[in-house]
């Protein structure tokens, strides 16, 4: 029966830079949005959510950034049911190829009750006329009906009748919460589909949560029940335990056709190197056991799955390593590489850098090439993700350290703050500790480091250490990144990393004060 029916094509809507963004230590700047929106595109995914612009300067800035640079693809900004955040996704999006604006309200009775504190008719009025307004700036308008999966399903399908009728050319229903298991999210879906008039001549979307580890379970359920788009995002990144992994999602379809019948445009080789750089620029590491992309993912260890992977790999491996990109590097750059394939280098994993920063970049690949045997592109990343961090408020220009069995671990660090050369020393329980003490003292932080973590690439002892450190202030975690051969020094660079990374966030909060959490006409 499946060869009677081509495959249905399942559109991927990564929202990565946006609600993957909201999970604590993943804020990012626009550079390193513009990168990782770069490899979405490469990825194959049919819309990159890119932000929301009324929430903050910044994130206005990198939509319209990512508007202007990433063509090819449908890039989509975030908008309450308002005009002011309407507009502002409109002037964020303007230059865009391919604009998508996404506009949203709750239609729950809880949400209602306690939140926009709305009737049901004025809600749907605010619907429509939102919809409409939306739809004067751009042909592309998604709605999105938040906590549609607690939503009552007579006044939901009301709801998006009254919007496929307005001119919404996607409709949402999102689990907000991850409430839904995954009988009950396909009957919601199957009788959304059954009951919406007019819901053949739009998308139907999904957006799930994974509060009780459902959210890949549920899209899955939901695709069966003919839901034409899945909203995810890169590792399962999002608020609170996350969303949908866009890994999981393309893969099961992928692996699982004599079930699902349906394809995605997604390059899966693509899959691996995605993961990699979202990990690499935010510091959030992956689960060693996490499906697709976790380090054990394809690993084996019992005597009987060896046994029988050398035998058939079929016995044991359901997909190979190379079908998502997980393959091992080969070493294509050494001390003897020129600039040009240097240079080629970066534009495969993604990097636009000006002439000087490919300069600059060469030179230390070769000082790092004088150092270690093999080159990899976890450290090509480390040596250009600097140009990922442009006017940093904090630059770390030297770092000393005595330390030993029989003395006091003394550190001496020198900063440029804001332009000006700033040095101080300390003491600490160890050479990290001492380091960070007197980062501390030299910039008047008040942080806590709440988690460190170091890993070397590729695991040997000429390897660089990669160091992630995750710093706590009045209630916010934010993640700093940084790879060296000297574990010390990496570990200094990935604290000020996660310094100005805070700076910056800091910055995002004061900007955004004027945009009000829920305007009082909601």
């Amino acid at each position: 029966m499946k060869d009677i029916y081509p495959p249905r094509i399942i559109k991927i809507f990564d929202t990565t830079l946006r609600d993957g963004e909201q999970s604590p230590g993943a804020s990012m700047n626009i550079q390193e949005k513009l990168n990782l929106a770069r490899q979405l595109a490469r990825l194959g995914v049919d819309t990159i959510e890119a932000g929301f612009p009324i929430a903050s300067e910044g994130d206005f800035e990198a939509v319209k950034a990512i508007s202007q640079e990433v063509k090819g693809v449908e890039i989509a900004a975030l908008a309450r049911a308002n005009e002011k955040d309407i507009y502002s996704a409109y002037l964020a999006l303007k230059d865009a190829e391919k604009p998508k604006i996404h506009t949203f309200i709750a239609t729950s009775d809880i949400h209602l009750k306690y939140k926009l504190k709305m009737s049901k008719e004025a809600l749907l009025e605010k619907a429509i006329n939102m919809v409409r307004y939306a739809k004067s700036f751009v042909e592309k308008v998604e709605f999105s009906a938040e906590d549609a999966s607690r939503t009552d399903i007579d006044f939901l399908c009301t709801v998006l009748e009254k919007v496929i009728e307005t001119g919404a050319t996607t409709v949402n229903i999102p689990d907000t919460v991850g409430y839904s298991v995954p009988l009950e999210h396909y009957n919601f879906v199957k009788t959304v589909k059954e009951r919406v008039k007019g819901i053949e001549t739009v998308d139907l979307s999904v957006h799930c949560h994974n509060d009780l580890g459902l959210a890949t379970a549920n899209s899955l359920s939901a695709v069966m029940a003919g839901a034409d788009q899945v909203e995810c995002t890169i590792n399962g990144i999002g608020e609170r335990a996350g969303n949908a992994a866009l890994e999981e999602i393309v893969m099961a379809l992928n692996t699982r056709k004599d079930i699902y019948n349906t394809a995605t445009n997604i390059k899966m080789t693509e899959i691996y190197r995605s993961s990699q750089l979202f990990t690499y620029i935010t510091g959030i590491s992956v689960q060693p056991n996490k499906a697709i992309v976790g380090k054990n993912a394809f690993a084996h260890e019992a005597g009987i799955h060896q046994d029988g992977i050398l035998k058939e790999k079929t016995t044991y491996e359901i997909m190979t390593p190379e079908s998502v990109g997980k393959s091992e590097n080969e070493l294509v750059l050494g001390k003897h590489s020129g600039k040009h394939a240097f240079k080629e280098k970066l534009k495969s994993l993604g990097y636009l850098l000006t002439e000087e920063e490919i300069e600059d970049g060469f030179l230390r690949f070769k000082a790092l090439a004088d150092k270690k045997k093999d080159i990899y592109d976890e450290d090509i990343d480390s040596l250009v993700g600097k140009y990922s961090h442009p006017s940093e408020k904090y630059e770390l220009k030297y770092v000393n350290v005595v330390c030993g069995d029989t003395v006091t671990p003394l550190a001496m660090v020198k900063l440029l703050i804001d332009g000006k050369l700033q040095y101080d020393s300390a003491c600490g329980n160890g050479p990290v500790d001492a380091v960070y003490n007197a980062i501390k003292k030299i910039t008047g932080s008040k942080v806590t480091v709440i988690k460190y973590e170091v890993k070397s690439i590729r695991g040997t002892t000429e390897a660089q250490g990669d160091v992630s450190v995750t710093i706590e202030e009045s209630g916010t975690d934010i993640t700093g990144r940084s790879a060296h051969t000297d574990i010390v020094v990496a570990s200094a660079k990935a604290y000020v990393n996660a310094l100005n990374k805070l700076f910056v966030h800091n910055q995002n909060i004061r900007s955004s004060l004027n945009a009000v959490t829920y305007d009082k006409d909601r």
